[in-house]
């Protein structure tokens, strides 16, 4: 059992219990017991899966264990992902994968995959390149910044640059907790490139997913304590320029874009104190939410699934591709649901 952090509770949905929505074509993944925290699908239907995650405050079912990216074919109708080998000389034994991000090269078409890293509780960004060939992983770089002290999430602009989401202000423990008592508004969104690291947003009570729309002009990010989508303009110099907020009543984590429609999908967690004290006979839930026409007067929020932990605990993630639908959890299952 993990300690509470005393999420502001005008604010945090604490003691909310789970309304059941099902959906009738569902099975759990194979092989996924330790978590699915973030998932990002390729066009070609390659979903990329990070599990394993170790955080502050929350359950771990293999803490000793480390993480691992694994790859499902959405394609070939198999449910068993198999992880993805990684190149040489990257320490596999301390990777702590949290958020990750997705870029392909218009130009040759390599794939990179930017994951956030927590290794002996530090934050840093990894950055490979994906060799579908081999299965495998090459590492290229990591980054580290003082502005990229506590990352949740990143989504990637360019093959060394990245928008990241900040969760919290402070680095210790006791500090965190206290950041979240008071309900301080200290995080945000940092922008990274090589020659150019900023914060362009600022004032979030702790950011968490974030997401780039189909045309590549807006910016999503998630306050996961303040239940909203923030909307960005994406200006020629990195800046971000606020449009909108869009509240979902809910502790929304990591955003996924469809690439079809451009609806927003995210998992959330509808009980913020089952979750931090984690208790095996009063489980977390999950949610999925699909945010329709978000840039219109009148976004249209939906409801897809919700279950009461007795199938998936602490959703976190909900990605869509060609009518299939995937739900990962912070540190439990993974869900396959066929929508159409």
């Amino acid at each position: 059992m993990q300690g509470f952090p005393f999420f502001p509770c005008h604010r945090t949905k604490i003691f909310n219990e789970v309304e059941p929505v099902d959906l009738p074509n569902c099975q759990l993944l194979k092989g996924i017991e330790v978590g699915s925290e973030d998932i990002e699908i390729l066009p070609n239907g390659l979903a990329f899966i990070s599990t394993g995650l170790k955080f502050p405050f929350l359950t771990s079912f293999a803490p000793d264990e480390p993480g691992q990216i694994l790859l499902l074919d959405l394609k070939d109708g198999g449910l068993s992902p198999t992880p993805l080998r990684i190149s040489e000389g990257f320490d596999t034994d301390s990777f702590n994968p949290h958020g990750m991000g997705l870029y392909i090269d218009e130009k040759d078409g390599t794939v990179y995959l930017f994951v956030v890293n927590h290794p002996h509780s530090n934050s840093l960004v990894e950055i490979f390149r994906f060799l579908k060939e081999e299965n495998s992983l090459i590492h290229l770089k990591t980054v580290r910044h003082k502005l990229l002290h506590s990352v949740n999430d990143v989504v990637a602009v360019g093959p060394e640059s990245f928008y990241a989401t900040t969760d919290y202000y402070f680095n210790s423990i006791p500090l965190k907790t206290v950041e979240m008592a008071v309900g301080l508004r200290w995080t945000g969104v940092v922008y990274y490139s090589p020659g150019d690291v900023r914060k362009v947003v600022t004032g979030f009570y702790s950011g968490n997913g974030i997401a780039m729309s189909n045309d590549k002009k807006f910016i999503y990010a998630a306050d996961v304590t303040a239940h909203t989508i923030n909307v960005y303009k994406k200006n020629e110099d990195w800046s971000l320029t606020p449009v909108k907020e869009v509240d979902l009543d809910t502790l929304l984590e990591n955003l996924s874009v469809d690439p079809a429609t451009g609806d927003i999908w995210t998992g959330a967690h509808p009980n913020a104190f089952k979750l931090f004290m984690y208790n095996p006979e009063d489980l977390p839930g999950s949610e999925v939410f699909r945010v329709q026409n978000i840039h219109s007067d009148n976004p249209v929020i939906t409801k897809v699934y919700a279950n009461n932990g007795s199938v998936i605990q602490g959703s976190s993630c909900a990605s869509v591709y060609e009518g299939k639908l995937l739900v990962g959890t912070v540190f439990h299952r993974a869900l396959f649901c066929q929508l159409e």
